[in-house]
């Protein structure tokens, strides 16, 4: 857990980092915004702790235009409701009262710990990917993650790395895509004192910042093709050299790459190492599209619904049935983050006691684009509208029945078959049978029936 403390905390900073080096944490000081941004735009923080005197809303809108992910806790020398709330409000997560109490500052640090490897999910696919990730987590392999755009990789990332060895170390993300060709060499190798126009003072790279943790290259397909060599020089070397450096710096860190390309048909048209990629593809961790996990979809969107209700006080509404439909039909391009965006905006829109099929719409409000359907599975739809129609008015006792006369006729009379697939057991099926015998119903018997 990495801390960046920002302000003077009206001399309770000591106070609040002892608590948390105790806890675990590896804590960096700012005394103000620009610093607290220089540090994390280097060295990265996890949680950052702000004297509730600083403007947040600023510091929060600084790290939204650079695209930096950090919780944000407000700190405080009283009970000040009005400072808390708008501090909420400006952006952060929570409000710590000052001087610190240690109970609180370990609760606000493993909460912000769990967040970051939560995992929502209940399709067995996703449950099977989970299983597999945990499992190659303990080793030292490098790990290719692939999957379509928002579909979670680096949740998975983070996951592996928390259930690793490296777990109490740092965690170092890079968008090889979102950094300028020209500058991903210093950003990943890091850089020596004028060795080149601008670079006013060394600088540490991601490679060394994540030593001794683990290194998260998303999107690497990005990578130019010169870069890559460099790349694969470390990781079979464990070295790197800085852009203008004169010795190598050694390194321990594990790298796993994230890709929403197939990195096979890159390597065919040669904008990718073939030795990289066997460097990297150890082990393959391929994330499922959203429509292809309908279990997990109002999973999360119920996971999401309560968090964007908590954190703009606003009362947590369950989804119509209309609109569980159209989230269930939708086809879900962008995968989980469109889905996440889609709820955020239902949870702001809905005003009555539930959120409604208008608030899952577009803006535009027309429907959200629908998943295609093979014609087996429309045949599927038809089926079962046939079935659900042929119930209606029908007792259960009735409809239980013919289930049971019917898959015993398909087993050819045989009783131990018919109650393996009805999921009873044989003296529960004999027992019926008597009673439907007694009750004038033909009952077929063992070696007769139709052959399903």
């Amino acid at each position: 857990m990495r801390l960046l403390i920002i302000g003077s905390l009206k001399g309770q900073l000591s106070v609040a980092t002892k608590i948390a080096v105790d806890r675990g944490a590896a804590v960096t000081h700012a005394t103000d915004i620009d610093q607290g941004l220089r540090v994390l735009r280097s060295k990265g923080a996890d949680l950052v702790m702000v004297d509730v005197a600083i403007d947040i809303r600023d510091l929060v809108q600084k790290l939204s235009d650079e695209r930096i992910h950090a919780a944000i806790v407000a700190c405080g020398i009283d009970n000040d409701a009005r400072a808390a709330a708008g501090a909420i409000q400006a952006g952060a997560k929570e409000y710590i009262p000052l001087p610190p109490d240690p109970e609180l500052i370990g609760a606000v640090l493993a909460a912000v710990a769990d967040d970051a490897r939560a995992l929502v999910y209940r399709d067995e696919s996703m449950a099977q990917l989970v299983k597999l990730a945990a499992q190659v987590a303990t080793s030292e392999a490098s790990i290719l993650i692939t999957g379509e755009s928002g579909t979670g990789k680096e949740m998975i990332a983070r996951f592996v790395h928390e259930k690793s060895a490296r777990a109490n170390k740092a965690f170092v993300s890079v968008n090889c895509a979102a950094i300028p060709e020209n500058l991903l060499e210093s950003e990943l190798f890091g850089h020596e004192k004028g060795s080149f126009t601008g670079a006013v003072a060394r600088r540490i790279g991601k490679f060394e910042e994540a030593d001794g943790g683990t290194l998260l290259l998303d999107e690497i397909s990005e990578m130019d093709v010169r870069l890559q060599a460099k790349l694969l020089r470390a990781l079979q070397e464990r070295v790197i050299d800085r852009v203008g450096g004169t010795k190598p710096v050694p390194v321990d860190i594990r790298v796993i790459a994230t890709s929403n390309r197939n990195l096979a048909d890159e390597v065919r048209d040669g904008n990718f190492r073939e030795d990289l990629l066997y460097r990297l593809n150890v082990v393959n961790l391929k994330i499922p599209p959203l429509r292809s996990r309908p279990a997990d979809i109002l999973e999360l969107a119920g996971h999401f619904s309560r968090r964007y209700a908590e954190a703009n006080s606003l009362p947590v509404r369950p989804f119509s049935s209309d609109a569980r439909q159209e989230l269930l039909r939708a086809r879900w391009p962008g995968n989980v983050r469109e889905l996440e965006n889609t709820v955020h905006r239902a949870v702001l829109l809905s005003t009555g006691t539930e959120i409604g099929v208008e608030s899952i719409r577009l803006p535009d409000g027309s429907r959200l684009a629908e998943a295609p359907r093979s014609a087996a599975e429309k045949a599927a739809q038809v089926a079962g509208e046939v079935v659900s129609a042929s119930l209606v008015g029908r007792t259960v006792a009735d409809v239980e029945r013919d289930l049971i006369l019917e898959t015993l006729k398909h087993c050819l009379g045989n009783r131990t078959h018919a109650a393996n697939i009805l999921g009873i057991s044989i003296r529960t099926l004999r027992n019926k049978l008597n009673e439907y015998t007694s009750t004038g119903f033909s009952v077929p018997a063992p070696g007769a029936g139709v052959a399903a």
